[in-house]
């Protein structure tokens, strides 16, 4: 069975191929093999390989580039998901594809639901609801996970940020009014994992397809999500110049990008866990795994 990762090289893609690796083929070209912002070239592939299972992890994920690159993340964020949900409707296999927070207006402090309203509030916003919709809209089989705050032990992320930061200052300011859950990206893979029933030849999704909320439980701001990553980091040894204490505390205002930030990224998990009969981990709990996952290497 060929089980097509894209953005197999990215955090999720790469837990991805770890989780999936025992059931079948795993398929995860890199850019050089195929280009995922030529669509000629992304039929061509399929044609080729006759995937029976696509996890679309790819993404145009620069948030504040994508402000001035709306084209390319168009392209990444809304036309490729479209394209391999047009392709997964005529070859009856199933598709996942994983989007984000920032579908929703980020406003108020109550966890947003699957069906509550959206309002991004940036290009990369638009762009991923934009994807969301083609998904749920072709006719195949198909779950929309959203997360938040994705970080992994390997990769480009807040928590290795934190950490080299960490070594090198005694003092760091960092947002404290932008609420949300931060996802270990292995938690994104072994939830995907469990939604699946693997008959060969066949993958099928035994969880109704559409929108899924999926984070670790609880909440925190990027200021406590990085004072908890140094207190953890200090208690398994790591030395640090920073303290948890010597983090300050500031409003996204005085920390200006281009793409605007949601402030609430609270989302409500019921609807997951009641489809797989789970309840998430904590937050704190999955940084603990993530973190001595990554110092161990």
């Amino acid at each position: 069975m060929n089980i097509l990762i894209t953005g197999g090289n990215g955090q999720v893609g790469f837990e991805l191929q770890r989780q999936f690796a025992p059931f079948g083929t795993i398929l995860a070209p890199k850019r050089q093999e195929l280009d995922l912002t030529d669509a000629e070239a992304v039929d061509v592939y399929l044609e080729k390989h006759q995937p029976c299972v696509i996890l679309n992890a790819a993404a145009y994920t620069a948030v504040d580039k994508a402000e001035s690159e709306p084209q390319q993340a168009k392209r990444l964020n809304a036309e490729l998901p479209a394209q391999l949900a047009d392709y997964a409707a005529k070859q009856g296999i199933p598709l996942v594809h994983y989007s984000t927070d920032y579908v929703y207006p980020g406003n108020g402090e109550t966890p947003w639901r699957e069906d509550s309203p959206t309002g991004p509030l940036s290009v990369y916003g638009r762009t991923k609801l934009e994807g969301d919709k083609a998904v749920s809209e072709s006719g195949t089989s198909h779950l929309i996970f959203r997360t938040s705050w994705v970080y992994a032990a390997r990769g480009n992320n807040f928590m290795k940020t934190m950490l080299r930061l960490g070594r090198e200052r005694n003092a760091l300011s960092i947002v404290n009014d932008q609420i949300g859950a931060p996802t270990p990206a292995r938690l994104i893979a072994q939830v995907t994992a469990l939604s699946f029933t693997a008959h060969s030849p066949r993958f099928t999704i035994h969880i109704p397809s559409g929108i899924y909320h999926l984070a670790p439980r609880g909440e925190t701001s990027w200021h406590g999500f990085a004072s908890e990553i140094f207190s953890q980091a200090r208690e398994v040894g790591e030395a640090l110049a920073i303290t948890p204490e010597s983090t300050v505390g500031i409003p996204t205002a005085e920390y200006p990008t281009p793409a605007q930030r949601p402030l609430n990224s609270r989302m409500a998990l019921g609807k997951l866990e009641n489809a797989l009969g789970i309840t998430m981990p904590t937050w704190q709990s999955q940084l603990a795994l993530t973190l001595k996952e990554h110092l161990r290497n």
